[in-house]
């Protein structure tokens, strides 16, 4: 129940944070992107802003033994670029391009009642589901060939 609540706790407070801070309204964050054009720098500061509290942040969070509803940290140990990486990375890269919205931004938009975050989070949703699919083939296909 700790986990839960704590849990909606720090995603009410990102979703908020995100809100307010622009990122959840598409139009925003394409004019960000838009360095031609219409160039909204006000974003590069909400993310330098994130960046430096996430590094002050995980610098006290890590000096813990644990976490607070948690046995262990889990933070990820791979530090190897492969084509997976790459390419999800790319795919994110896009997708934030030509639809203004990220994951973090978009699940706050659907509260603030934005249409194409629904589009958006559908098609995310349809694209995690295709590539486990996928990925789980791969993988029976490649156990079924040794």
């Amino acid at each position: 129940m700790q986990r839960t609540l704590s849990g909606g706790l720090i995603g009410l407070l990102f979703g908020t944070g995100m809100a307010l801070s622009g990122m959840a309204n598409p139009a925003k964050v394409l004019n960000f992107f838009d360095i031609a054009g219409t160039w909204d720098p006000s974003l590069a500061l909400v993310m330098a802003s994130a960046l430096l509290v996430t590094t002050i942040g995980y610098r006290f969070v890590l000096r813990r033994d644990k976490p607070v509803v948690e046995a262990r940290f889990h933070v990820p140990t791979g530090r190897k670029l492969d084509m997976p990486l790459v390419a999800g990375s790319a795919i994110f890269g896009v997708g934030w391009g030509l639809s203004g919205f990220c994951p973090g931004g978009a699940i706050p938009a659907l509260g603030l009642g934005e249409p194409s975050a629904w589009i958006f989070v559908g098609t995310m949703l349809a694209g995690i589901f295709i590539a486990r699919t996928v990925r789980l083939a791969l993988e029976q296909r490649s156990t079924q060939t040794a």
